[in-house]
């Protein structure tokens, strides 16, 4: 694959000398995983500082769960619109659009006086994150030559996102005990000025050849209908798989998805050009990618309730009691690189899924007086080590297909694939949780209510090795070579 650079043409005619990283590729890089930590923090920050929401802003329970689903939600759906409008107005512009976005947003959401205005914020907070986090990975991409130098910098990516859900906890926890809830969101405001400043003087403006005509009727439908999709599930806590609450949202979201797959093959400047998908990389490792996300959310929600509500601990306690697995999701995601060179990156991808299956199956164990290092600690780390290790391979196969011109597009669909995969998952869990628990609030209820999700999440994992082991390329595939 060439280089996604344009003004690095040198990078093209030596493919056999991996030139060191400059100053510039080092910044680049920085920039990137800084932006791409703020926006998963933020999907997972709020969950320790619930309690405190509803008790300030007089929300309901429904109310509570939309202030994690608006921001995922608008987050996932406006991803495609924002990776796309990286590659046609340019990566450095669209990562300034979208920081300067959610950074503005999050200050609303801090400030906010009414639980409307808190879910409205949140909402708008998701769609800079979804112009935000594509451009992410595209400025690497752009950055750093195909190769191994590519592969670890994909890493560093991953790990950082993946350290940004992991350290939500504990952040949230800090802040929530020691200053006010509000500061879960305010916190954002003065790194994403310090991030801006910085991008500003060091990212060089990169784009592409295309088009520059975005596909808004394509946006449009995309976004409407993953957003209606998730509000269908979302819907079944409450009102159950058959009600009409369900099934109106959840039809319409299928039509709307579908007549977006008829107006993409028959754009002439199509939002997601559906040829990407001839790439078995492409395809099957996005697809991997939403099922394996769609356990990853609500291992944190779980894990973080379980926590609070079972076992009595603060929101700080908490959050340091996540503290491991957050270090093993970053030691999966940097130890994934090194493995992918030995094994390929298949098979690394089903080592995670199943080192994390092992664990999401401990964590199913679980009691209401369990003891921490054999109820949260240790099943933990498994979790959230095997999913590190899982995440890298997938980004890496799913971006080695990717032309040139489909670069911010291939970016979008990766962020697209872990956060949808991840809203729905928790939707669908909190659905299955709270089948079990009925109403019940006792400890032995809800933990029986959490451990049935943990091993409803182990299946989905299973599920997903299958799926890596039949459709994902071998190591000595074309489309994987990059990767492995």
């Amino acid at each position: 694959m060439t280089p996604m650079v344009q003004a690095r043409p040198h990078t093209e005619t030596s493919p056999s000398v991996t030139p060191a990283p400059s100053p510039r590729t080092w910044a680049v890089l920085l920039a990137a995983c800084a932006g791409q930590f703020l926006v998963v923090l933020d999907v997972s920050v709020v969950n320790v500082a619930l309690p405190s929401m509803r008790a300030e802003l007089g929300m309901s329970a429904t109310g509570l769960q939309w202030v994690l689903n608006a921001y995922s939600i608008a987050f996932a759906g406006f991803m495609l619109l924002g990776g796309r409008a990286a590659d046609i107005f340019g990566r450095k512009r669209m990562f300034l659009i979208g920081l300067g976005l959610f950074t503005a947003t999050s200050l609303a959401g801090g400030l906010a006086q009414e639980g409307w205005q808190l879910l409205a914020a949140r909402a708008a907070q998701g769609l800079g994150a979804a112009v935000l986090a594509p451009a992410t990975l595209t400025l690497i991409t752009a950055a750093v030559p195909a190769g191994p130098a590519r592969t670890r910098a994909i890493a560093t990516w991953a790990a950082v996102g993946a350290a940004g859900g992991a350290a939500g906890g504990l952040v949230g926890g800090v802040l929530t005990d020691l200053l006010s809830w509000r500061w879960v969101l305010l916190i954002n405001v003065p790194v994403g000025v310090l991030v801006l400043a910085c991008a500003l003087v060091w990212l060089a403006e990169s784009r592409v050849d295309v088009p520059r005509r975005l596909d808004l009727p394509g946006a449009m439908l995309v976004t409407l209908g993953l957003a209606a999709v998730a509000y269908g599930i979302v819907q079944t806590e409450e009102a159950g798989w058959g009600a009409r609450a369900t099934l109106v949202p959840l039809s319409a979201g299928v039509v709307l998805l579908v007549l977006f797959l008829v107006v993409e093959a028959r754009t002439a400047a199509p939002l997601m050009p559906l040829k990407v998908f001839r790439s078995r990389a492409v395809s099957a490792a996005n697809a991997a990618m939403t099922v394996t996300g769609s356990v990853s959310f609500a291992m944190w929600f779980f894990m973080t309730v379980y926590a609070q509500n079972v076992l009595g601990y603060t929101p700080l306690e908490a959050g340091l009691a996540l503290i491991p697995s957050s270090l093993a999701v970053v030691v999966g995601s940097k130890v994934a690189p090194r493995l992918m060179a030995g094994a390929g990156a298949r098979n690394v991808a089903v080592l995670g899924a199943l080192v994390a299956a092992a664990g999401y199956a401990w964590q199913s164990t679980m009691s209401a007086d369990g003891a921490y290092v054999t109820t949260i600690a240790l099943p933990g780390v498994l979790m959230m080590a095997g999913l590190g290790l899982a995440l890298t391979p997938l980004a890496s196969l799913a971006t080695s297909g990717a032309a040139p011109g489909d670069a911010g597009l291939v970016s979008g669909l990766v962020n697209t694939s872990r956060t949808m995969g991840g809203a729905l998952g928790l939707a669908v869990l909190s659905t299955v949780a709270a089948s079990r628990t009925a109403g019940a609030t006792s400890p032995e209820a809800l933990t029986e209510g959490y451990a049935l999700a943990f091993r409803t999440a182990t299946a989905v994992l299973l599920g997903a090795v299958v799926l890596m082991l039949v459709f994902l390329p071998g190591r000595n595939a074309r489309d994987g070579a990059d990767a492995s």
